[in-house]
């Protein structure tokens, strides 16, 4: 009896095997998987059985992947600043079409109520002539498809009608145009909130690597990064304290570099533009602001060139356009300096190689060489 029961035991399999061995397809494709995880486990944990931290990237590599996150973040930038010229235009197009139906409807129901008037004294003549039978109509559309005919027969009751065929066709069309610009602004509002997400990401994903430098490599960073420096966020305004000369490019005054540079611009509405830019410096660079206490880079070009009074449009690929291509040999105190292939940043160049512009968060609006960032293209404002 003993033997026969040993003879149906099952034989015992190694650990390995039972991970390993035969078996239905699910038992098998689930041993596969153990074993993957435990090569993975094995392979994480390393030779010798510890596991390996990520070396600690040096500063150099924080400062090229920080500049990268800027500089994607200035795209997502410039793309917000349209979306929100888009949508102010939106909104004003909207508010205008809105008070337009209305002023329109009001003459509708002026019309309406003077065909009410003829209506009620036919009636009480004895009948309702037939042009005002059509105001009386459940189908509206049939004004507009009798209009031209009505008009023809000469009657004032005829002219009446034709008159309120046109108010109400009018009054649809305006209508119909209100409600695509809702649509288009909804739209533009998404996309809107879309960018702004963008940057915000963009702007704490770098500062989370410059969290991980300490103070004297920030300062270092800083020392020698020009437009790419990282200095803390209130640096902008204790460089404006310091009583430095226009020699550190912060400090904001209507000094001799600032009337030199002015003096030799293209033109007076230039010069204005350029003495603005040099009241400007120190102040700190906001993303999506215009002035007049912070600017982001074509904010304060924008800004500049109204106080020389031209309007320029607001993002850097629309300002690109407002005035005919300078070659960079060509230079002159006022131009706009473009920069990256995307046209994603723009500067306000006055003379000897430099510029004044806002770098970005941390960095605050100042002179720089135009050879620090792939130089793009050149306009002079007109």
């Amino acid at each position: 009896m003993t033997a026969t029961v040993a003879s149906h035991r099952k034989p015992r399999q190694h650990p390995l095997a039972a991970l390993t061995g035969g078996g239905s397809r699910s038992a098998r494709t689930a041993r596969t998987a153990a074993t993957l995880a435990l090569a993975g486990a094995a392979t994480a944990a390393g030779l010798d059985g510890t596991g390996q931290a990520a070396p600690q990237p040096t500063p150099a590599q924080v400062k090229g992947r920080v500049d990268a996150l800027y500089q994607e973040a200035e795209v997502a930038t410039q793309s917000y600043n349209g979306a929100k010229e888009a949508a102010e235009r939106a909104r004003e197009e909207l508010s205008r079409l809105q008070d337009e139906a209305a002023r329109r409807t009001e003459k509708l129901n002026a019309s309406r109520t003077e065909l009410g008037t003829m209506a009620a004294s036919q009636y009480r003549a004895g009948g309702i002539d037939p042009t005002v039978r059509l105001l009386l109509s459940a189908d509206p559309q049939r004004y507009l498809d009798g209009a031209a005919v009505l008009q023809r027969t000469g009657s004032h009751q005829a002219t009446a009608v034709a008159g309120y065929a046109r108010r109400l066709g009018s009054v649809r069309q305006i209508q119909r145009r209100a409600e695509d610009t809702a649509e288009r602004l909804a739209d533009t509002e998404a996309a809107l909130k879309k960018h702004r997400v963008t940057v915000v990401h963009k702007l704490g994903a770098a500062e989370q690597l410059l969290n991980r430098l300490t103070a004297e490599q920030r300062q270092r960073m800083a020392g020698r990064g020009g437009a790419h420096a990282h200095g803390g966020a209130g640096q902008g305004r204790a460089d404006r304290g310091t009583g430095h000369g226009h020699g550190d490019g912060l400090r904001g005054g209507t000094g001799p570099e600032a009337a030199a540079a002015a003096a030799r611009a293209a033109d007076p509405r230039a010069a204005r533009a350029v003495a603005f830019a040099y009241a400007a410096l120190g102040k700190p660079y906001v993303w999506g602001a215009t002035g007049p206490s912070a600017f982001d880079c074509s904010g304060l070009t924008q800004a500049a060139w109204k106080a020389g009074g031209v309007a320029l449009p607001r993002t850097t690929y629309t300002q690109i356009s407002s005035g005919p291509r300078v070659d960079r040999s060509q230079l002159a105190p006022g131009d706009l300096v473009f920069f990256y292939s995307g046209i994603s940043h723009v500067g306000l160049y006055v003379g000897d190689g430099k510029m004044i512009h806002a770098p970005h968060p941390g960095a605050p609006v100042r002179i720089a060489p135009i050879d620090q960032m792939p130089f793009a293209a050149a306009t002079r404002p007109a």
